[in-house]
């Protein structure tokens, strides 16, 4: 059976299990007794520090880094990389593959590849022209060329780093050499990025001569100004939260308002808020009771002593079933049917029972006795922060920032659950509770100059960055034309901001509005019917220039606004599929067409 580290540089499942079972049958002296023993050891096993690996690495070769992202954790990881080899002298060029002129790859030399999955291994939205060209005819053979792959993604879904794989087949095939094995990684990238990253460029400065990097004016040491991000967010009190959906909706919006003020924050309409939510205390307590374990009960995790209840609240995912979770449980619970599940070929209905079940549940199922908390929380990964996409501009809104949240609600397994921190948003964050926040930039969905025509096309909650987009365009007094698709169930109950866009029509902001509410009569009408009803207007914006965006679903929304987009060019233009086809690539590689999908 294959096996994976579940503890980071810890212990594999299996040493996870045998510690388990020798600690249930230790007394106090015996325990304190093998802590001196493995202290002794753990002396004697240290090795000295490591060679820097074997040159390869040429002087005068072209170093480059390409990166893929979709919420920019793949931006931060290339920036990082392009940092650290700046540090040892080594120049290098970064481009994030949207903007990336692809022609340009033939004369590359040494390339290095940052690269995220989308869904069910997909690439990066923005990503998309790069992969077409790369894996298609007109991608050149790269002879000569060397490479290395960072892929990062998520191991609950079945196509686990795939983007990241694609390329680093791909660039096999067109006969580069591999400077190092792909490296995959999970939503706790951080140290096995951090290991890549160090290792990549000793590789590359064992045989290089560093650039000249001219030394810096001696100065007075200042302090270091306060910089809230993902690693130190800011404590953000709510101002409002509010429902904004009319009694009878079938479904539950919200409104909410922080106050920036004080933090240094600043975005652009386009921009995510990132929430670094914690679980909800019910949950925690009924899995810390579910494992029979007290939620004072301390730990040693990384350098730091842990209490298990404040672990479980904060710092780790206790909702989502994870494939290194499932390897945890298996071996601790010996449990035939999770065996079953870990065997290369069952990989589909493995999938669907991470799918239906979440840790609790696996628990319950198949109950183990004597769980100790540190292996338990090494088969868990840690709480990733959530991103939500603004639904304010700073220049309407000073020092504020407004989020438009559907709490994802549902029932498995004959009980309520919730979203974790749509739940926090929705259930939580009365007025003045503080929340951990940071911006998270969005380069590929921003206005364009304030004369270019746009089209706006969302449903839901994803109608948000547009009324970013209104209030930004209203403040600065732009003169593009504006126009919006939105859609929701029912008009009555379920038109988000209404009132608000009433308003900019009246004034100009917003030239004209299209709603689908699918539920007001007996044929369901979406955002994409209503597209091709204004087939020939719709064209007519295109070829002034305007710029489209598509905000919301990414299994339904999307992929039909998408078909609906090249059916209204092919009809219009009078041209083939795949003609239309080339004109949506066309309107992508030159930002026109950019989506923020969910």
């Amino acid at each position: 059976m294959k096996t994976r580290d579940v503890s980071g540089a810890a212990l594999t499942p299996e040493q996870w299990r045998l510690v388990e079972v020798l600690g249930q049958s230790l007394g106090p002296a015996q325990a304190r007794w093998l802590g001196g023993y493995f202290t002794g050891l753990e002396a004697g096993l240290r090795s000295p520090p490591s060679q820097a690996v074997s040159p390869t690495q040429r002087a005068g070769r072209k170093l480059t880094i390409l990166y893929g992202t979709e919420t920019g954790n793949a931006a931060e990881l290339a920036h990082a990389l392009e940092a650290s080899a700046a540090e040892k002298g080594l120049v290098c060029s970064l481009f994030d593959m949207a903007d990336y002129k692809v022609r340009q790859l033939a004369q590359e030399e040494d390339v290095l590849i940052v690269v995220s999955t989308y869904g069910e291994g997909d690439p990066p939205q923005p990503a998309t022209g790069f992969f077409e060209f790369v894996e298609g005819r007109k991608a050149p053979k790269l002879d000569g060329k060397r490479f290395a792959v960072l892929a990062l993604g998520d191991s609950t879904y079945e196509f686990y780093c795939e983007a990241g794989k694609r390329l680093d087949r791909r660039f096999e095939e067109l006969g580069a050499e591999r400077l190092t094995a792909r490296v995959d990684c999970d939503i706790d990238y951080e140290e096995a990025a951090e290991a890549w990253t160090q290792a990549i460029i000793e590789q590359f400065c064992a045989d290089a001569e560093p650039a000249t990097v001219p030394a810096a004016a001696a100065s007075s040491p200042a302090s270091p100004a306060v910089v809230h991000d993902k690693r130190n967010p800011f404590p953000a009190p709510v101002i409002d939260n509010i429902t904004i959906v009319g009694r009878g909706s079938t479904k539950e919006t919200r409104h909410i308002e922080f106050s920036l003020e004080g933090s240094g924050l600043v975005y652009e309409p386009g921009d995510a808020l990132g929430i670094a939510a914690s679980n909800d205390p019910a949950v925690v307590a009924a899995l810390i009771e579910t494992l029979s374990l007290q939620p004072d009960a301390e730990f040693e995790h990384k350098g730091q002593t842990l209490r298990l209840g404040d672990a479980l609240t904060h710092r780790f995912e206790i909702t989502t079933a994870t494939p290194r979770f499932l390897d945890y449980w298996a071996l601790l619970s010996e449990a035939d049917a999770l065996k079953q599940l870990l065997q290369d070929d069952r990989s589909g209905d493995r999938s669907v029972f991470l799918h239906t079940h979440h840790v609790i549940d696996i628990v319950r199922r198949f109950p183990v006795e004597n769980v100790m908390p540190q292996g338990f929380v090494s088969a868990l990964r840690p709480l990733q922060p959530r991103l939500y996409s603004l639904a304010s501009s700073l220049a309407a809104a000073p020092d504020e920032a407004h989020l438009t949240v559907a709490p994802v609600r549902y029932d498995l397994h004959g009980e309520p659950r919730c979203g974790v921190a749509s739940g926090l948003l929705a259930d939580r964050a009365e007025p003045d509770i503080v929340l951990p926040v940071y911006i998270q930039s969005n380069p590929h969905f921003r206005l364009p100059d304030d004369n270019v025509p746009i089209i706006m096309i969302g449903a839901g909650t994803g109608v948000a960055p547009y009324r970013a987009f209104m209030q930004e365009r209203e403040v600065r007094g732009a003169g593009g034309r504006s126009w919006l698709f939105f859609g929701e169930r029912n008009f009555r109950t379920d038109f988000l901001y209404q009132t608000e866009w009433q308003d900019w029509l009246k004034d100009g902001t917003l030239r004209r509005i299209d709603v689908a509410f699918s539920r007001d009569s007996s044929e369901k009408v979406y955002v994409q019917h209503r597209m091709k009803e204004q087939s020939r207007e719709f064209f007519a914006w295109l070829e002034e220039g305007a710029h489209v965006y598509v905000c919301g679903d990414a299994t339904n929304l999307a992929p039909d606004v998408h078909k609906a987009l090249i059916d209204i060019i092919a009809s219009e233009a009078r041209t083939g599929r795949e003609t239309a086809e080339d004109y949506v690539r066309s309107l992508q590689s030159d930002h026109r067409y950019q989506r923020d999908v969910y």
